[in-house]
């Protein structure tokens, strides 16, 4: 069934104005307009978000795109955005996304109610910092489960690092300190998928 059967309108446009709505170079020609679902924080229960991603802040629209296109290839359960920063509906972050962004729940929220929501429902969370004592390869990681990371530029506060179960960190061997948020989140990300599939406790 193609799309107008299904009763969407479909409109054909001349090349440059689609270069021009797209804002992209070399455009694929194919453009839609779409209203994703707004979720809220309390709509996400343990049986249903098990595990994912909070970002503190994020500044970096491609940033938000590809530690949600990561969320996915993990099965995670979705993204959450605190105290501000990039909107993920952002159009660097959903190209970056790469659909992600349409069948994984994105979630606003303030630190403060993030961490009511996560004590009520008996989440782990586990923080990263470069100060951090654990290496990641090394934690325990337990269901239901919230990774946390702060911004690309100031990283998590004291406060939010205390208000964590857990703090791992990324051994850096060169010279450079920290790596890119997305980056750090993928590995991350990753070890947490094999820890819970080595228990036998991912979801599905």
């Amino acid at each position: 069934m193609c799309i107008r059967d299904r009763g969407i309108p479909v409109y054909e446009v001349a090349a440059d104005v689609l270069a021009g709505v797209a804002e992209k170079d070399n455009p694929q020609g194919l453009l839609a307009v779409v209203r994703p679902r707004r979720y809220r924080l309390y709509e996400l229960d343990a049986a249903g978000f098990p595990w994912g991603v909070a970002l503190v802040a994020p500044q970096d629209p491609g940033n938000v795109g590809a530690v949600l296109r990561t969320i996915d290839a993990v099965g995670a359960s979705g993204l959450l955005l605190l105290d501000g920063g990039v909107d993920a509906l952002h159009p660097a972050a959903v190209r970056a996304s790469m659909g992600a962004i349409f069948h994984r729940p994105v979630v606003s929220a303030s630190f403060a109610d993030f961490l009511n929501w996560a004590r009520a429902g008996g989440r782990q969370l586990v923080a990263t910092s470069a100060r951090g004592r654990a290496d990641y390869r090394a934690a325990s990681y337990a269901l239901p489960l919230v990774l946390l990371l702060g911004s690309e530029r100031e990283g998590l506060s004291a406060e939010q690092i205390a208000a964590s179960d857990a703090l791992v960190r990324l051994p850096m061997r060169g010279r450079i300190t920290s790596l890119n948020l997305a980056v750090a989140a993928g590995v991350l990300l990753y070890a947490i998928h094999d820890s819970l599939d080595v228990q036998g406790r991912l979801p599905g």
